[in-house]
């Protein structure tokens, strides 16, 4: 659907133009043997035109004037009614430069979404554009693709109906770089199969069929708030990035009501509980929403101090964030664990062990002169952890000053400089961290376990954002190399195996 099938619905002008207007964008002036692309340093690609041929040099006209290049570095152009291609599978010249053409003009008319053969192409807006209203779901809601604009309800909707008609279950893959909008496209669409699993359900009740739903979709839609406190982060390149990749099953029963949910997770990057790089990142969302005062009590219940800069794990890097209220975040969090059904005491468990986690960095320790052995300079910091997660004090100064090691049937005391006891706190504050989120993701599980019958599931996989910095922590080779591997994996099914078959 290249033009707009609802003229004059306003949410409809961020997905296709009107007809008239594409027309006349589509009705250019076009010689095929003239207009073509030529490599460009700063643009990657602009227009040209050739105006002579020399063996394998090409003259040719730009804006910016006339130039000299290889014959290989020119390009074929699609004709003008590829203009704005909803689907990138059906131009004349599929080429780099006619792909990053129409992407570009699509985005540049605030099409954010195209298709390119089965893949839905989608470009971050940095907006919110209101393209995700019960309006949208509705008119996206059982039609065919070719029937309605580029949109993730497209796709999400034709995974629903393959997966009610042929009996089959589904799965949808979001991919791309740090920043590029997996978890924003991944939450809308766990958002449409709870609305439309949600109509399912009231169209049942009103066929005299009793929904056992309740708030299952909104119990899912709001575990969105809980896994971002503690598995989101700002980054290089993105203020709200994943570091961790998950993969939901969104069960159904025979009906397509929803059934169920579960959650699976993998590679928390477990070194920024402990580092961050300077004056650009953030540590998890959660130290900082905890220490914004939207909670004054949970200062003093949690003993910690209302500022995140007194903290060595959570100040390395900057302390806001822009467009995020870290008091309006910790509400909402506070809000989505009580619509997960958390008593107070898990809740204020998760608060407790956060607030321990960021105390480790306060502890401080001296080394003993002319021994290999480490003391604890004060144990305040440590009087504070011990009570925040049960433990004795001194058994806890043990463990990390003289723990033991077990040598044959025996234990013996091991001791430590301080160079190791400051590995220990950082293995032993990431350990804790690590075990803390496994945990969360199994109560939220558990919230979203039903005894409905499930027959069958739609899962999406939303993998964390692959960056490359100067400094690379482990956990982050891994999500690159990981990324990698999955978009080799992805590419060879959808091109390779694809075009065999045809």
């Amino acid at each position: 659907m290249a033009f707009n099938p609802f003229p004059g619905d306003p949410d409809f002008k961020y997905l296709a133009l009107e007809r008239d207007e594409l027309a006349a964008q589509q009705a250019a002036p076009y010689d095929g043997k003239v207009d073509k692309w030529v490599n460009d340093e700063k643009e990657g690609y602009v227009r040209c035109k050739i105006k002579s041929t020399e063996g394998d040099k090409v003259t040719v006209n730009t804006d910016s004037g006339d130039r000299t290049v290889k014959k290989d570095d020119i390009h074929d152009m699609n004709p003008p009614k590829y203009e704005k291609c909803v689907d990138m599978a059906n131009l004349t010249y599929l080429s780099e430069a006619a792909v990053l053409y129409n992407l570009r003009a699509r985005y540049g008319a605030t099409l954010i979404y195209t298709y390119s053969g089965l893949f839905c192409v989608v470009i971050n807006p940095y907006r919110r554009l209101p393209i995700y209203t019960p309006n949208v779901v509705s008119k996206y809601r059982g039609k065919r693709r070719t029937e309605m604009p580029p949109h993730l309800f497209a796709v999400a909707d034709n995974a629903f109906q393959a997966m009610v008609q042929n009996r089959v279950n589904q799965s949808c893959l979001i991919t791309g770089e740090s920043g590029a909008g997996k978890t924003e496209n991944t939450k809308k669409v766990i958002a449409y199969f709870a609305m439309v699993a949600a109509a399912q359900a009231a169209e049942g009740e009103a066929s005299g069929q009793k929904s056992e739903c309740g708030s299952l979709e909104d119990q899912i839609v709001a575990t969105n708030p809980v896994l971002e406190a503690w598995g989101n982060a700002k980054t290089v390149r993105n203020n709200n990035s994943s570091r961790f990749g998950k993969f939901i099953r969104i069960h159904f029963g025979t009906t397509g009501k929803i059934a169920g949910a579960d959650i699976e997770t993998y590679l928390l990057e477990k070194s920024r509980v402990t580092y961050q790089m300077p004056g650009i990142e953030r540590n998890y969302h959660i130290f900082y929403w905890l220490m914004s005062g939207q909670y004054p009590e949970y200062a003093e219940k949690f003993l910690y101090t209302e500022d995140p800069a007194m903290y060595h794990f959570v100040n390395q890097g900057c302390l806001t964030v822009d467009n995020m209220d870290d008091k309006e975040e910790m509400r909402l969090v506070d809000v989505a664990f009580g619509d997960l059904g958390f008593p107070d005491n898990e809740k204020f468990g998760m608060y407790r062990v956060t607030a321990a986690v960021v105390t480790f960095g306060e502890m401080k320790f001296k080394q003993r002169p002319r021994e290999e052995q480490a003391d604890a300079d004060g144990t305040q910091e440590a009087e504070k952890i011990s009570f925040l997660i049960g433990v004795n004090c001194q058994d806890l100064l043990n463990a990390l000053l003289k723990p033991k090691v077990k040598v044959g049937n025996d234990y013996v005391t091991k001791g430590q400089n301080l160079q190791q006891v400051s590995f220990a706190v950082s293995a032993l504050s990431k350990a804790l961290f690590a075990r803390m989120f496994g945990w969360l993701v199994a109560r939220v599980n558990k919230t979203l376990e039903t005894k409905t019958k499930r027959q069958y599931f739609i899962g999406v996989l939303d993998i964390a954002g692959f960056e490359i910095f100067e400094f690379n922590t482990l956990e982050q080779l891994l999500i690159n190399y990981t990324n990698e591997c999955l978009q080799q994996f992805f590419n060879h099914h959808m091109f390779v195996l694809e075009q065999e078959e045809n």
